[in-house]
């Protein structure tokens, strides 16, 4: 149960030429571990959280999710392991505001196909698993900055992902809340054996992160953290522009 990129390469069309969003990246994120993800706009962040979560198809290189190798895979199959394989935590929850806290997890479970008893089971599970028991027939706009994002969290963890992707959780959020829901993602990620990569420009929540990996002109560097091995990507040509 891990994540593995391989050698990913990525190029957007630019006119007659092409843009290099990743050259060469290559990631282990072992089960039960965060690797936080680091570097300025424009390096390749989010060109790598989206091919991690097969939405891009990268020009070269392999992903390869709980043993799993995407290559090759139809979009119905790709569609499929999103459902059951990934879990993916949104900068904005983007929650439906006429449902409540617990409908939000529900409908993803129904997407799934699980039985409505146990999904509303399992929606209460995880609602207090964030903290968020007592809130469950609330709605959005009952609910603080960080309370829906606890929600966004809890709704990425409803199938039980393998895979968990966090595309920046605390950007909307104070710093005492921010750093609220990083230890709460990184508990989750301990308890329930995801593997997970964090999105992030904020340093200061770096501590409890498993790997750290930083992001330049898309090349990606481990720093390493909690005794993981360090190493690097290879380079890029200089001067290319990133996404």
């Amino acid at each position: 149960m891990s994540l593995n990129l391989t050698g990913i390469t990525l190029t957007y069309p630019d006119g007659d030429t092409r843009l290099t969003a990743l050259d060469g990246v290559g990631l282990h994120v072992p089960q039960g571990s965060v690797t936080a993800v680091l570097g300025p706009s424009g390096s390749g962040k989010s060109s790598l959280l989206a091919v991690a979560a097969t939405l891009i198809t990268p020009d070269a290189g392999t992903v390869t999710i709980d043993g799993r190798s995407t290559t090759g895979l139809t979009r119905g199959e790709l569609a499929a392991l999103r459902r059951r394989k990934i879990g993916i935590v949104f900068q904005q929850p983007n929650l439906l505001p006429s449902l409540t806290a617990a409908e939000q997890l529900q409908v993803m479970a129904r997407i799934a196909g699980r039985p409505p008893r146990t999904a509303r089971t399992r929606a209460m599970e995880l609602l207090d698993a964030v903290g968020l028991a007592g809130q469950a027939a609330r709605r959005p706009h009952q609910l603080s900055g960080g309370q829906r994002q606890r929600v966004n969290i809890a709704r990425a963890l409803m199938n039980d992902p393998t895979v968990l992707l966090v595309d920046e959780p605390t950007s909307a959020l104070d710093h005492e809340r921010g750093a609220a829901v990083v230890e709460l993602i990184t508990r989750l990620t301990h308890q329930r054996a995801t593997a997970t990569v964090l999105v992030t420009h904020d340093r200061t929540h770096l501590a409890s992160a498993d790997q750290i990996a930083e992001v330049h002109d898309g090349r990606l560097r481990l720093t390493g953290a909690a005794g993981l091995p360090s190493g690097s990507a290879d380079s890029v040509s200089p001067g290319s522009r990133r996404r």
